[in-house]
């Protein structure tokens, strides 16, 4: 089996947010037992603005520019990937550092090459070990850690298993903190709205994802049909319990039997929508039955002050979302257009509001 084991800033780190050796050689000596057992296992990880702040004489004091904070991952990256490094050696692995970007799983070209890579690291035995590039991609730092790169990841390979490691058991029905009658959710079969609502949230202080970007990663995960298992990276044994499909490891969310293709699964899963387009029932059909672009002629309205190539939600008159795909006009000449044919617009220019190649109907 393939596996993609993520492991968040929170579980990486000390009280005092220096990078915990101990963590990572625990969660390395679990993933290098894995890969004895006859597995495939690819690392993703973050941590690179913990281990630069000591470096940087900025303990206990993390700026919030997004300047100093990609130095920052600068300085702290090769930091995290020398202990990385020293992990993996106790057990004669090698680690090969691959920083991804957004890009390289939207571009086809692209996605081939980070493919390629990653597929020839672990034929000659290399331990993969992934980050987004912290210090010139601002959206990671800014908006979660790596949960849906290490999903994007599992897709990208083919996985068959995908490890959330975290601070956590699992998916719990309610916060710990607040009920201590919170159990936790040994199984999902699929991540709908209350679930999502029941895991909102953010991260740590030290970390920046949470609950709710786990789910999102695993939804992306299940429509990849691959099985996703979030889990405590402080568990004995966890990799290779995932691995096992073992009861009680953590929350299981169980795969799809659908695979959507890479470009779609962004734009469905991992694209923040800058506004949403409203459409009649002509083009809703046409969109979701007739696999047809989005024209002027079905569009009501819009919500949101999107430009070209945002990411936007395309809903019906009473708000249900039912597609999303990247727009190739701004919200006032999307506005202005609403409702009219092709032969009333201006010539010589791209009549679709959202090309079908750039359209996904969500999965329901």
């Amino acid at each position: 089996m393939r596996v993609v084991v993520k492991v968040g800033t929170s579980s990486l780190t000390d009280a005092d947010g220096r990078i915990d050796t101990s963590a990572i050689a625990k969660v390395g000596g679990e993933v290098a037992a894995v890969i004895a057992a006859g597995h495939e296992a690819v690392v993703v990880t973050s941590g690179a603005i913990s281990a630069g702040l000591p470096a940087m004489g900025l303990e206990g004091r993390r700026p919030t520019d997004m300047p100093t904070l990609q130095a920052i991952a600068a300085v702290g990256q090769h930091r995290l990937m020398a202990t990385w490094d020293a992990a993996f050696a106790a057990h004669g692995l090698v680690p090969g550092q691959v920083l991804l970007a957004p890009l390289d799983f939207v571009h086809r070209q692209q996605y081939l090459h980070a493919r390629q890579t990653l597929e020839r690291l672990l034929e000659l035995g290399v331990v993969p070990v992934v980050n987004e590039n912290d210090a010139v991609a601002d959206d990671e730092i800014r908006f979660g850690d790596n949960d849906r790169l290490a999903a994007l990841v599992a897709h990208l390979l083919r996985a068959g298993l995908l490890v959330l490691l975290t601070d956590a058991p699992g998916l719990l029905t309610a916060d710990p903190r607040l009920d201590a009658h919170a159990s936790l959710i040994e199984e999902v079969l699929e991540v709908d709205a209350e679930l999502e609502r029941m895991a909102t949230g953010g991260g740590s202080e030290r970390g920046s994802g949470g609950m709710a970007s786990k789910l999102a990663a695993a939804k992306i995960a299940a429509w990849s049909g691959i099985r996703t298992v979030i889990a405590a990276a402080d568990r004995v044994g966890v990799i290779a319990d995932a691995v096992s499909d073992l009861p009680g490891v953590g929350t299981v969310v169980r795969a799809h039997d659908r695979r959507l293709p890479a470009r779609k699964l962004w734009i469905a899963f991992a694209c923040v929508a800058a506004g949403t387009v409203i459409v009649d029932g002509g083009a809703r059909l046409a969109l979701v039955e007739g696999g047809r672009s989005l024209l002027p002629a079905g569009v009501l309205g819009v919500r949101g002050a999107f430009d070209a190539g945002d990411a936007v939600g395309v809903t019906t008159p009473d708000g249900a979302v039912f597609a999303k795909g990247l727009v190739r006009h701004p919200a006032s000449v999307v506005s202005s257009w609403a409702g009219r044919r092709t032969s009333d617009l201006p010539a010589n220019v791209d009549h679709e509001i959202v090309h079908r190649d750039d359209l996904v109907v969500l999965p329901t």
